[in-house]
């Protein structure tokens, strides 16, 4: 099995893709990979609490690891009391780690 870094950088509200990578996420992790999706500059914006990102949460519910860039929350005055449930807070460099252990990764 592989190793999926997906890295979204879109608002749910900005863009219908977002569902898609999420779902497309999903099905990885059902098949039995290895599956993280880094949420990165707007794409921070679905991380919080209370936002309608259905897939986001199918997704850790599938058991997909979903991160945040802790510096994009910072940026967007997001604190970690307004993250939703199973959001981990990480910094850029954890998805290094994840790269140099050959994830392969894909940037949305």
């Amino acid at each position: 099995m592989a190793n999926y870094l997906f890295f979204e950088s879109r608002d749910v509200f900005e863009s219908n893709d977002v569902q898609r990578l999420c779902e497309l996420a999903i099905q990885l992790r059902r098949a039995g990979h290895g599956v993280a999706l880094f949420l990165v500059q707007n794409g921070t914006l679905s991380a919080r609490a209370g936002v309608a990102a259905s897939r986001l949460h199918q997704a850790i519910a599938a058991g997909v690891h979903v991160l945040a860039d802790e510096f994009a929350l910072a940026e967007r005055g997001i604190g970690t009391e307004r993250l939703a449930g199973g959001v981990e807070v990480a910094p850029l460099g954890e998805a290094v780690g994840l790269l140099a252990a050959g994830w392969k990764a894909a940037w949305h």
